[in-house]
């Protein structure tokens, strides 16, 4: 069965996502940048959502973790919830 680690910034506006990747992208800590900025509990533990199965995430946040290259940041990836940014830590 799939499985994936993944983690991710929630914030409310698509601007908002791209600032933050843009940080990333210059050397911006995810982690850290998810703990101060992200609208998730998960913000908490550096955007850290464990290991989950597909269908268990809104659907466009699976078709990242589970189509999208690993270790990648990418987004911003618009559900219900808001504007994410997503990396996939692992999956197999």
């Amino acid at each position: 069965m799939t499985v994936a680690s993944a983690r991710h910034i929630l914030v409310k506006t698509e601007q908002e996502a791209k600032d933050l990747k843009a940080k990333i992208a210059k050397g911006g800590d995810f982690g850290e940048l998810a703990k101060k900025h992200s609208d998730c509990p998960s913000g908490k533990q550096g955007g850290d959502l464990g290991e989950f199965r597909p269908g268990q995430m809104v659907k466009a946040f699976d078709d990242v973790v589970f189509k999208e290259a690993v270790l990648e940041v990418h987004g911003p990836v618009k559900t219900q919830f808001g504007y994410h940014l997503i990396q996939t830590i692992y999956r197999n």
